[in-house]
């Protein structure tokens, strides 16, 4: 029986509680049986029980006495009853920026004698450190019509601020080095161009900053060890700043400065000299000294520069020019800079920007199984949608990111975005087996790190190693052909496929081919525009001999359907052109497999 009895009584007697606080609140917002002004500590606690267990905040305006229960003094290390008492008294423990509004608040309350208090505040522990609270109370009107009582509850809300914090701090700070991002740069940037246009001693001067060859360090040491590096060079140049200047970390290996403390061209050179010997001085790691150079291009503000973009845009257009002579080198800007013989510096800057802020996108363009013409896969192809010129063809930022490093970048997001989207695509039509193409670089090739990002980009996708394949093309290969040989057989070791793109445009040679682990080649498109007799037996005899070696065969610009079919006669396996299928977005690549997945049921 006492199973059943115990938790009844229990039952009820928490029912009892919930009812009494229930009748204590609705009676003390209507201003009904509490005019005299008095809680017990029976009705506090049901209070607390409907104020689902939050600190209760009791304001006996008529005593001027605040209570909490339980006391929120022990909460911030303080004596017991250290906040009991008049209104005022809190003024003392509340956070300088809060006792305004604090008091405002109540006094509004006081005179219109309706409406609610809602208020976040900090109050400073015993520690020195503050808490927050949000209190939300309402009036209670006594029989004469005036406040007899203000009664709510108090939230600890302090590790959701601290949590709010760190996402804003985040989102305008460069995790690694706590630097302000480059967003959080052009509003300081922007704030103090204002000042300069009323202020004729304001005269602000950007500095960027590029560690010169810094993708090797991280190439031949690991990028812990190249963060580390960062790090060391971010409190040298900081140790260099006066409380007026600013730094910040722009992207990987640049920084940005805006110097504020020195307006005289020779003290402007001076702190630029400075910054230059602070990166030079060896970063002393695992008892080697590693010694890096920079390319620093500076500008200082006149009245034609309209925009902290602007302004920003023109000190890289001088470090590039400095990276161009060779780094190691300061370059003030010049107007020249922005002719047409440098757009190829700006192409590169805005190349960084592109990365940074995702405007380049991937293409698929369709393969095609001559067998049947179903979809075998796609080659995923790379598009950058300029904010003001629009399309840039890849032949014209393809080779700027080669020379330049940033192609190693581009690289690898092709390589992720190209599998996530294949992994999502395969979930969506099992029945078929397509294969995603990607193009490799020869910078890519060298990398230590290949094999490991092509493991990584399999392993997060989700994809299976036997449909992603990577493209090289022949002189990729033969910049290094034995060193290409052994990274590709670690990659086939993978499982993934190898593609030699542009077969016959090189060297083409049958020794080196059947030294590599390609299990596919792609006839150049030249070879399919001559229609000659000689042209065909050219043709075949690629075909021939590919198919002896075992190498899947795909015919790169297809140019009828008339040509596909002499070439599945040859034994060629696949074709891709835009006979076939220009190369489109993600979206629309994935309605054209539901209209080919839905025509081949029907």
């Amino acid at each position: 029986d006492n199973d059943i009895v115990q938790p009844a009584i229990g039952g009820g007697l928490i029912l009892i509680i919930l009812l009494i606080g229930f009748t204590v609140m609705q009676h003390a917002f209507a201003g009904g049986a509490l005019f005299q002004g008095l809680f017990s500590d029976m009705e506090r606690q049901a209070l607390a029980i409907s104020g689902s267990g939050d600190v209760v905040w009791d304001w006996d305006v008529s005593r001027d006495r605040i209570i909490t229960r339980p006391d929120v003094s022990r909460q911030l290390g303080l004596p017991s009853g250290s906040l009991h008492g008049p209104a005022r008294d809190w003024l003392s423990t509340l956070h300088t920026e809060d006792r305004d509004t604090f008091r405002t608040t109540l006094d509004v309350v006081l005179e219109q004698r309706r409406g609610r208090i809602s208020q976040c505040f900090r109050l400073r522990g015993a520690d020195g450190h503050y808490h927050w609270f949000d209190l939300r109370a309402r009036p209670v009107i006594g029989s004469d019509g005036q406040v007899i009582r203000c009664v709510g509850t108090m939230v600890d809300v302090t590790e959701q601020k601290k949590a709010e914090e760190r996402l804003l701090h985040d989102a305008v700070h460069d995790n690694l080095t706590g630097l302000p991002s480059r967003e959080l740069f052009l509003n300081r940037l922007d704030a103090i161009i204002s000042i300069a246009r009323m202020e004729q001693q304001v005269r602000p001067t950007v500095f960027v900053i590029d560690i010169d060859r810094f993708k090797q360090v991280n190439e031949e040491l690991g990028i812990s060890v190249g963060d580390t590096i960062l790090l060391t060079i971010a409190r040298r140049l900081h140790r260099l700043l006066k409380p007026r200047d600013s730094l910040c970390r722009l992207s990987g290996d640049q920084f940005a400065m805006i110097l504020l403390s020195e307006q005289e061209p020779a003290r402007i050179a001076a702190v630029a000299d400075a910054v230059k010997q602070a990166i030079r001085t060896p970063v002393t790691f695992a008892r080697r000294e590693i010694v890096l150079t920079s390319s620093i291009g500076l500008i200082s503000w006149t009245t034609t520069q309209e925009s902290a973009e602007e302004m920003l845009k023109d000190a890289e257009l001088a470090m590039y020019q400095a990276k161009r002579f060779g780094g190691d080198r300061i370059e003030p800007f010049r107007p020249a800079f922005r002719s047409n013989d440098n757009n190829r510096l700006r192409m590169e800057a805005d190349l960084r920007r592109a990365i940074e802020r995702s405007e380049l996108k991937l293409v698929y363009q369709p393969i095609i199984r001559l067998e049947d013409q179903t979809i075998a896969g796609f080659e995923a192809l790379l598009r950058w949608d300029h904010p003001r010129r629009g399309a840039i063809p890849p032949s014209d930022f393809i080779p700027i990111a080669e020379s330049s490093g940033l192609i190693v970048q581009l690289g690898l997001f092709a390589m992720q975005q190209a599998a996530e989207d294949l992994y999502r695509w395969q979930k969506q039509f099992p029945d078929l087996p397509l294969v995603m193409s990607v193009n490799l670089s020869s910078r890519q090739l060298i990398r230590r790190d290949l094999v490991g990002d092509v493991r990584s980009v399999i392993a997060r996708s989700g994809v299976s190693p036997e449909s992603f394949r990577l493209e090289l093309t022949e002189s990729v290969v033969m910049d290094n052909p034995e060193q290409s040989a052994h990274v590709l057989e670690k990659l086939r070791m993978i499982g993934i496929g190898l593609s030699l793109d542009d077969f016959g445009t090189g060297y083409s040679s049958l020794s080196y081919l059947s030294s590599f682990p390609f299990d596919t080649i792609k006839i150049d498109r030249r070879f399919l525009e001559d229609h000659s007799a000689r042209g065909i037996v050219m043709v075949r005899s690629m075909v021939k001999m590919a198919k002896e070696l075992e190498l899947s065969v795909v015919a790169e610009g297809v140019v009828d359907h008339q040509d596909a079919q002499q070439l599945a006669e040859m034994g060629c396996d696949y074709a891709q052109s835009f006979v076939f299928g220009e190369p489109e977005d993600a979206e629309t690549t994935g309605k054209l497999l539901f209209e080919h997945t839905t025509a081949a049921k029907s």
